[in-house]
């Protein structure tokens, strides 16, 4: 129990029983805070602020409703990928209070999913979430630790970004059916994150001017994609008579879901081991490639700081290679300045230097 003067010059008893901290203004000199506090030590004993309450017992299912209603989708770009991971935990939890999850309950969660073939990345997404969902019932006083806080993330085996090749590029675009071809052309020529493009308004299009604006990224901020003759081309041959770019009939928004039509391009091609997200991978890698600066190709992507672009700069043998032969161009083309200015100067100058 702590006894101390707040900015106001008041004394004040601070103190923390069973997790919670109480903090209470008890006068306005040393003597009769220190009484107080005595009277608040005998208090305790009494339980009068209730530490004894018992809270009422939450189910897993129920906190995941409401951290979803209250938090993720008011707060969060990536509600969705929350909406996901939930899905998955609920399986598992589902019945049980919040004061029966463990931390080594958590750890058998996770030996389940790795035991199902599920990636390290998305364990450690499913633990993310679940971390947050506990947090948040800290915060509202529905439970009193995070069990989730005790598991430490696992270590990642990151998987190869796929690049394609220019012959792959071509091959995917024509082996795609006329609903996806305009999605691949245009994640290809820009960069843009698949649900960019999906959500894609006409209203965002400005074909005459060539640019497609991104008013609500990952990253949170808006930004301007410029559009070249593929994309041009691509878009223009689409109906502008609705609101998305790319619209879905049945729900009457936009289109979500395009796997099973690019697995369907991918196989037609005779392309393996490709991911949608490679394609972005793929736009970004060649225009660096290209010798476009990394903090343009950052502004084009959209990307929150220059050490995410710097994650598709793959330095080739070849680049490499390119890049000390350069050094050496511009040694010689030195080398010839000085050797030229030489030439140029007097004998009589050249003799006074030896």
């Amino acid at each position: 129990m702590k006894i101390s003067k707040d900015k106001k010059g008041r004394w004040i008893v601070d103190f923390t029983c069973k997790g919670r901290r109480i903090t209470r203004v008890v006068g306005s000199s040393k003597r009769a805070a220190e009484a107080r506090a005595a009277m608040i030590k005998a208090d305790i004993l009494r339980d009068p602020y209730d530490f004894g309450r018992k809270k009422p017992e939450i189910l897993f299912e129920d906190q995941a409703k409401e951290y979803m209603e209250l938090y993720s989708k008011q707060n969060k770009k990536s509600w969705m990928s929350d909406e996901y991971s939930l899905n998955h935990l609920k399986e598992y939890f589902k019945g049980k209070c919040l004061s029966e999850i463990s931390p080594d309950l958590i750890e058998k969660y996770r030996l389940k999913r790795k035991a199902d073939g599920v990636s390290a990345a998305t364990q450690n997404r499913e633990l993310a979430c679940l971390k947050t969902l506990f947090n948040k019932a800290v915060e509202w006083e529905r439970v009193e630790t995070n069990p989730a806080g005790k598991v430490k993330k696992i270590r990642e085996n990151n998987i190869k970004e796929r690049i394609l090749s220019p012959d792959e590029m071509r091959r995917l675009i024509d082996a795609a059916n006329p609903a996806i071809r305009p999605v691949l052309v245009t994640a290809l020529n820009t960069g843009m994150r698949r649900n960019e493009i999906l959500s894609l308004r006409w209203k965002n299009v400005d074909l005459v001017r060539g640019y497609i604006f991104i008013e609500d990224s990952k990253s949170g901020r808006s930004r301007n994609v410029p559009v070249n003759g593929e994309v041009f081309e691509a878009l223009s041959g689409l109906k502008q008579d609705g609101e998305f770019v790319f619209p879905n009939a049945e729900t009457g928004t936009y289109v979500k879901d395009v796997k099973t039509a690019f697995k369907g391009a991918c196989e037609r091609a005779k392309i393996k081991g490709l991911r949608l997200h490679d394609i972005r991978h793929t736009a970004a890698s060649k225009m660096i490639e290209a010798g476009i600066d990394l903090v343009t190709v950052s502004k084009i992507l959209g990307h929150a700081s220059i050490q995410m672009t710097m994650r598709y700069a793959h330095p080739t043998p070849e680049n490499m290679r390119l890049a000390v032969e350069k050094l050496g161009e511009i040694f010689q083309k030195s080398r010839d300045k000085v050797e030229t200015i030489q030439i140029k100067q007097p004998v009589s100058e050249i003799k006074s230097y030896n």
